[in-house]
């Protein structure tokens, strides 16, 4: 698979801090790419290699300071999660050594690792990698992509048994090894049946109350899973937009499950025609769709949200930069039209324009300021792309 746009960041990236550091899923590539940059980049004659998930990387690393102050080039240290007290020390190393640069793997948000912030302010930058995206594969492997996910080993299974099965072990795995190597203490069983209750919340409100009442847990635990799944990436939180109107508007997050292999999995499609004849249809495009636009446009979660009010109008994503907002909505259907929830939208939130996603091949507008795109050219007119 061509991920030459990351290659590309990373390079971009060094240009800006000595350490960098990759963000991402487990088993979503990281360690691919890393490798990838390391053999195609002339500007390190040498690559020092740690994967802290190897015990005999882990052991050279006990004694950090005397195991990377004489290496030159590259250093990358995979997992970095694993072994949190070498943040101190690569702030010592940079600081002394300008010559030195360093690459950095983890899988948890910057949020989760903390120490990064605390000990390397100024000092990194940050780039997440996702599983594989529509600007990534052929065009005409959407439907697989939509259907399997985009985590490497799903997508590029040799037939769709094969993926489901990754699936599932790659959910028990997360669950019972991944979040105790992160220090994340939970009750095993409680976050698997919490993960499959959050995919009935797949593209709706989140309602913590009553997910904990269905779990008989207490609320401030179903808050604290719901962290945890989003800061390892398996969730997206999507915060309400509010102006200052005389409209009651919906104030809970909607939450998505940001992988669409793994939203299928627990809602048991195991087939593109399993996905086509199923009641989540919609729920799942949607998913997917608004997934794909986000990355597509590198914009950060901060200037992402969707806006309802009570009385039925809403916007299922609100993208705003700078002076500029866009609405997106993602219709399953062959001919969308203008509704008026998007017109409600348009004049209430001053939006420049309104894009609907929709799966078939042909754009076409529907006033000055409404287009109707296909997702796949949606995804290649971004500039970012």
């Amino acid at each position: 698979m061509d991920r030459k746009h990351y290659l590309d960041q990373i390079n971009f990236l060094f240009s800006v801090n000595r350490i960098v550091t990759l963000l991402g899923p487990r088993q979503c590539g990281k360690t691919t790419i890393a490798k990838q940059f390391c053999s195609t980049v002339k500007n390190f004659p040498q690559v020092n290699y740690f994967d802290l998930e190897n015990p005999e990387d882990l052991m050279r690393l006990n004694n950090p300071k005397t195991a990377l102050e004489d290496l030159n080039g590259v250093v990358v240290i995979d997992e970095i999660q694993r072994k949190p007290d070498l943040f101190p020390v690569l702030r010592y190393l940079h600081d002394e050594y300008p010559d030195k640069t360093y690459l950095i793997l983890g899988s948890a948000s910057r949020e989760l690792i903390k120490q990064t912030s605390e000990s390397l302010a100024g000092r990194i930058s940050y780039l997440e990698i996702t599983p594989f995206s529509l600007t990534e594969i052929n065009g005409d492997d959407t439907k697989k992509l939509w259907q399997r996910g985009g985590f490497p080993k799903s997508f590029l299974a040799a037939t769709d048994k094969i993926s489901s099965i990754w699936l599932r072990d790659y959910i028990r795995t997360y669950a019972e090894q991944d979040l105790y190597a992160l220090g994340l203490t939970v009750n095993i069983e409680q976050m698997k049946r919490f993960w499959a209750m959050i995919s009935h919340y797949h593209g709706q409100t989140f309602n913590a109350s009553e997910l904990a009442t269905s779990l008989g847990i207490s609320v401030p635990t179903v808050r604290n899973y719901l962290e945890i799944l989003n800061n390892t990436f398996m969730i997206r939180i999507l915060r309400p937009w509010h102006e200052n109107l005389n409209k009651r508007q919906v104030k809970s997050p909607k939450i998505y499950l940001r992988d669409s292999g793994i939203f299928h999995h627990f809602t048991n499609i195991q087939n593109y025609s399993e996905l086509l004849k199923h009641p989540k249809l919609g729920a799942s495009w949607e998913g997917f769709a608004l997934e794909q636009i986000i990355r597509s446009l590198e914009v950060e979660a901060t200037e992402c949200y969707f806006w309802a009010t009570h009385s039925q109008a809403e916007l299922d994503l609100l993208i705003i930069q700078g002076t500029a907002k866009t609405g997106y909505e993602f219709k399953y259907m062959d001919a969308p039209n203008i509704t008026r929830s998007m017109q409600i939208a348009l004049s209430d939130l001053s939006l420049d324009k309104i894009i609907v996603i929709y799966p078939g091949e042909k754009p076409y507008q529907l006033s000055d300021r409404i287009f109707v795109q296909p997702l796949q050219q949606a995804i290649q007119s971004n500039p970012s792309v």
